[in-house]
């Protein structure tokens, strides 16, 4: 990565729906709280980026889509050309510099149309992260961050979940020091240790 001069990209999907993930809260002893949330169909996806070179500040680079059931037009979920524009959005935005991408086994990053895609950008090499190792990609801490902070929340509709989603992120790209303990959580070290 040094060598190349380029940026280290971990990358992953994450979504939801319209129930909130469970989370603790207080209430008067013996009053257990209840949240009635209408729970209809459709979810929010959720793509994203978090970008680290020595020497430069933490990025986090996301895409969101929503789905609202009952309309045939709208993506269920990241393809590959929508992981791909990902991709070449995060190039753009780091400065049209080579990227190092790490992410997962899912089918939708090993399939031959995703390698095809992946093989006509010179300025991509491809790392897979081993099965079933979620503790290794920064990645799931935020989104593990985000459900967090969306728990004991009722959104109404689709699109306010979408938009909370939204805030919740970007106050995340304007924390590099939580982006920096999403890596560090995974135990990874980014500045050359001397002997």
């Amino acid at each position: 990565m040094r060598e190349k001069d380029a940026w280290l990209v971990f990358a992953d999907e994450a979504g939801q729906s319209l129930r909130p993930p469970r989370a603790t809260t207080w209430s008067p002893r013996g009053l257990t709280p209840t949240v009635r949330v209408n729970a209809g169909s459709g979810r929010i996806s959720l793509a994203g980026a978090v970008c680290c070179r020595p020497g430069e500040r933490t990025r986090l680079i996301y895409r969101i889509l929503v789905h609202h059931p009952g309309r045939r037009t709208e993506k269920k979920g990241f393809r590959e050309p929508e992981l791909a524009a990902l991709l070449d959005a995060a190039y753009q935005q780091l400065g049209r510099r080579d990227i190092v991408l790490v992410w997962d086994n899912s089918t939708q990053h090993t399939d031959a149309a995703m390698r095809a895609l992946l093989a006509t950008r010179s300025w991509l090499t491809v790392f897979r992260l081993p099965p079933y190792c979620p503790e290794l990609n920064p990645d799931e801490g935020v989104w593990s961050n985000l459900k967090k902070s969306l728990a004991n929340l009722a959104a109404g509709t689709l699109d306010q979940l979408a938009a909370l989603a939204r805030t919740r992120l970007k106050r995340m790209q304007y924390r590099p020091g939580l982006l920096d303990g999403f890596i560090a959580e995974t135990g990874l070290i980014l500045t050359p240790q001397q002997a």
